[in-house]
């Protein structure tokens, strides 16, 4: 299959009718708007409701700007403009302002907005970084995405990062395996690329963001060999977003098909509390509900996945919802808290660690560690990004 054009301006998607198109045009204005043909035809259009549709076309509840840009306080993570090093042994490359697909729930979605960069074009700063702090075994090149990059671009990180004796594991954060998986499958380049750094020692991770289970198709699964064969892993995360795989039976389908494909299901996340996102947020009560429900409905490979909010002192891992409690572990901390177990009193209405009442007992805003701005003042540039077609 060619590479799909892109498309970037909501005018030329004429399923979406003419007066729905005025609405959703301011908000395109504000925030970028992108989309491939591909996963267009993914969506049934007949289906008002339909879930490939919530993930990537906008929706009115945009402009309402109740909730933070930055939920999770990724700023007071910068150690160099361009990375982050908030846990001991990870630290992360925003290598790409850029993503294939434009989520409408996304955490980082200030980066669509054009007043906000944080991605390097020069990702040196953070490299420099990494090569001086030896408890750094794995990097996560993110952004944004980190396939969008051209895959020379992604060659010349990869070889600075493999030349660091200390970097054990590289993740590439990136929905292109499902948005475009002819990305993956069509550049013979990029697989050997991934074959020549993927070694039995040293390992690529794939970190997919796959939502729903009809984004799982025969071109995606081509995408899936086509990175095994490489000798790369790939594991799939992603939120539990209200309307569009909130139901149980879509989870647990989900689960099944990443399994029977070769994806290790990784994480469910708790939705972060942007701002403009409210039309996906769950309370916690009801994302744990429907995990356990799915979980329920398949194998032991698919209940390998952890139901977790990304909260600024740590991944915390939820283990119950009981009787007005929740049952909470730190999986990653942020202050050294790690299995640190917790439990608080769970009302009906909470959706985030912040609404539980004596959260403020184990953690603290941190400051930020640069001041001023957190990004770049440059954008990634087009020669470094991989070409599309756009319409």
């Amino acid at each position: 299959m060619a590479q799909p054009k892109y498309i970037m301006n909501i005018d030329k998607i004429a399923q979406i009718p003419e007066d729905e198109r005025k609405k959703l045009k301011q908000i395109t204005e504000k925030y970028v708007f992108r989309v491939n043909e591909y996963y267009l035809n993914l969506i049934d259009w007949n289906d008002p409701n339909d879930p490939i549709k919530q993930l990537v076309i906008p929706n009115e509840g945009e402009l309402d700007e109740y909730g933070r840009w930055d939920a999770s306080d990724e700023d007071t993570n910068y150690v160099v403009p361009g990375c982050q090093h908030k846990y001991d042994t990870t630290a992360l490359l925003i290598v790409s302002e850029v993503c294939g697909a434009y989520c409408r729930y996304c955490f980082r979605k200030r980066l669509f907005r054009n007043d906000i960069k944080e991605a390097m074009a020069d990702v040196q700063p953070g490299i420099d970084y990494i090569k001086t702090h030896p408890e750094i075994n794995n990097v996560l090149l993110t952004g944004g995405d980190s396939l969008i990059l051209a895959t020379r671009k992604l060659r010349g990180i990869l070889q600075q990062l493999r030349e660091i004796p200390h970097v054990k594991i590289i993740r590439l954060g990136s929905k292109m395996p499902v948005f475009n998986p002819m990305r993956i499958y069509e550049d013979d380049e990029l697989l050997e690329l991934i074959k020549e750094y993927s070694t039995p020692e040293r390992r690529i991770y794939v970190m997919a963001h796959i939502n729903h289970p009809r984004e799982i198709t025969p071109e995606a699964k081509k995408g899936f060999e086509a990175l095994h064969n490489a000798g790369a892993i790939v594991v799939n995360q992603t939120p539990v977003l209200k309307g569009i795989n909130d139901n149980p039976d879509v989870l647990a389908e989900l689960l099944d098909k990443l399994s029977w494909a070769g994806v290790t299901p990784y994480y469910f996340f708790i939705n972060r509390p942007v701002a403009g996102n409210n039309a996906f947020v769950l309370t916690l009560e009801e994302a744990y509900n429907a995990v356990e429900k799915a979980k329920a409905k398949t194998s032991g490979l698919g209940k390998r996945v952890r139901l977790s909010m990304s909260h600024t002192s740590g991944k915390i891992e939820i283990l119950a919802i009981d009787n007005g409690k929740a049952y909470l572990k730190y999986h990653q901390s942020r202050d050294g808290n790690y299995g640190k177990f917790l439990v608080l009193d769970c009302p009906k209405h909470a959706a985030w660690f912040d609404d539980l009442p004596g959260n403020e007992q184990y953690w603290e805003k941190p400051k930020k560690k640069l001041s001023g701005f957190i990004g770049a003042n440059e954008k990634i540039s087009s020669a470094e990004r991989e070409p599309v077609k756009t319409n």
